[in-house]
């Protein structure tokens, strides 16, 4: 695994593998406030030797919650208990980049302020979709997204401020990227789709009215906290969360070479092979590599042998791994010994305490253990 165990510079921060571990929303933040609190610094510990952790999906809003116990980045205490997670990490040598995250119309009334409807670009509700709710004691409940209502348009200085606001909290903390989230179907992906923005205004209809506020968000996190530390995650061909898209594979190199013009550390893509949508082809892969000049990550179903084969191929600067890492806090030992991995145990992926979360079993011979 010479490739993936390799060092790589991104932007202008040296990390010490390709092996990354993806953002993995698992709903453990303190149930007062949705705060970071001391199970997850040591989830977050534990897995410090990935080149690169990607947090866990972190809303700029409470407006922009959709899930229980999602640690945010909009008040002090959050930004105080995330400063705990980033000390801890970087004392072990790690890195960490904050994944900012609106969840749009993926949300219930049961999670926003004073019962209000959720925003979207349009009032389209989410069809077969849920999110999570608290439930009084700290365990959570699967409901319905709510039926959202479209944003004015002179509300998105509001939302852009919110990204930038967060940014500047998560600098404050020390992270070392901030991961703009305009992926999986949430607020930044909804405004890109064709199906969920059906928009009339300077944010709808053409291809580049509809990446109009994923740019100025961009434009506002770089302005925060400097180009060299800021990524995004697209999801071409995404369809879950009841999402559709009639220009996903242009609207994603559109954007990619609007990312390259900015100048920005890297870009994070989610295959949609997990959620059923079509698979990514090395052709497009290829177009991507073309128009964008920074690193590109790749995240979805790889293991060890087809990461190396991808990195090897030169089409991709690191991979990000998912599920390996929430049962594998020591993957990147596991993958550099060709050790047996620990299967994840669905059943304890979101909410709960330390069990499926903190205490799966490390290598005998790690010196994490």
């Amino acid at each position: 695994m010479k490739q993936l165990l390799s060092p790589i510079q991104i932007g202008r921060t040296d990390l010490s593998n390709r092996i990354f571990m993806a953002p993995l929303t698992r709903s453990r933040a303190q149930p007062q406030g949705n705060v970071p609190g001391d199970l997850n610094v040591t989830y977050y510990t534990q897995r410090a030797s990935a080149g690169l952790i990607v947090t866990e999906a972190t809303p700029v809003s409470q407006q922009g919650q959709g899930y229980a116990y999602t640690p945010g980045m909009y008040t002090d205490a959050q930004e105080a208990g995330w400063k705990k997670v980033v000390d801890s990490v970087h004392a072990k040598g790690g890195h960490l980049s904050l994944q900012l995250w609106h969840v749009g119309r993926i949300s219930n009334t049961e999670v926003q302020a004073n019962g209000a409807a959720p925003v979207a670009p349009s009032a389209i509700q989410a069809e077969n979709s849920q999110c999570s709710a608290p439930v009084e004691g700290g365990s959570l409940k699967m409901v319905p997204c709510a039926m959202p209502r479209a944003l004015k348009i002179d509300e998105m200085p509001g939302i852009v401020a919110q990204y930038r606001q967060a940014a500047i909290r998560g600098l404050n903390a020390g992270f070392d990227f901030f991961e703009v989230h305009s992926a999986n179907g949430y607020l930044l992906h909804q405004f890109l789709a064709t199906h969920t923005n059906q928009r009339t205004d300077d944010y709808g209809g053409s291809l580049p009215n509809r990446a109009r506020l994923v740019l100025e968000v961009l434009d506002a996190v770089i302005e925060a906290v400097g180009k060299d530390k800021v990524g995004v995650r697209l999801s071409p061909n995404f369809v879950a969360h009841d999402m559709s898209d009639d220009e996903s594979e242009e609207m994603t190199l559109y954007l990619a070479r609007a990312f390259s013009e900015r100048g920005i550390a890297y870009l994070h893509i989610a295959e949609p092979d997990w959620a059923g949508g079509d698979p990514l082809t090395d052709a497009f892969r290829s177009a991507l590599r073309d128009q964008f000049a920074g690193a590109l990550i790749f995240c979805g179903n790889y293991d060890a042998d087809k990461a190396e084969k991808t990195l090897s191929s030169g089409v991709a600067d690191a991979i990000a791994f998912g599920r390996a890492f929430i049962a594998n806090p020591d993957l990147v030992e596991r993958i550099r010994e060709d050790a047996e991995l620990n299967p994840p145990n669905p059943d304890t992926f979101y909410g709960g305490g330390a069990e499926g979360y903190t205490d799966y079993p490390f290598l005998e011979t790690s010196s994490e253990k």
